[in-house]
């Protein structure tokens, strides 16, 4: 299955299927209902904006069977940047066949190429075991920080 996948970024043209798998996952993994039209335009300016940052997708046949988003944080302590590993999904059907390997692949590959790029970060959900495994596989670890936030 591996290499019948093609990776590839993002582009304007992908933003409708990168709203509904945004909001397929939000209602997968959190139970929460998205407002389509805001995630369309949230994808459509990331698209727009680089520097915000990009997604990567995994097609299989011309299909997108996967895909996730980084975005980056500085480090002082590292003098450089961390990538974000964001808005993961791959379409049921494509789960456990190596989807998401490839596109964490590529998106570590790209990182390395970049000298000010210091490491990749993501988060998961505390009861999310099975993507906890599946983060592990690549080599990641659980850090001893906690995420605290404020919506407004």
């Amino acid at each position: 299955m591996s290499e019948r996948i093609q990776i590839r970024k993002a582009k304007k043209a992908d933003a409708e299927i990168l709203a509904y798998f945004n909001t397929t996952m939000a209602w997968e993994t959190e139970n929460r209902e998205l407002f389509q039209p805001v995630v369309k335009a949230g994808v459509e300016n990331l698209i727009s904006h680089p520097e915000y940052g990009f997604y990567i997708l995994a097609e299989i046949e011309g299909e997108v069977a996967g895909t996730l988003m980084i975005t980056s944080e500085w480090s002082d302590w590292r003098n450089g940047l961390f990538w974000w590993i964001q808005s993961v999904y791959v379409l049921p059907e494509y789960r456990r066949q190596g989807v998401f390997k490839r596109l964490y692949r590529y998106a570590e590959s790209l990182a390395r190429q970049q000298s000010e790029v210091c490491g990749l970060r993501l988060y998961v959900d505390r009861q999310n075991h099975s993507a906890q495994q599946t983060y592990r596989s690549m080599g990641m670890q659980a850090t001893h920080y906690d995420l605290y936030e404020v919506e407004f």
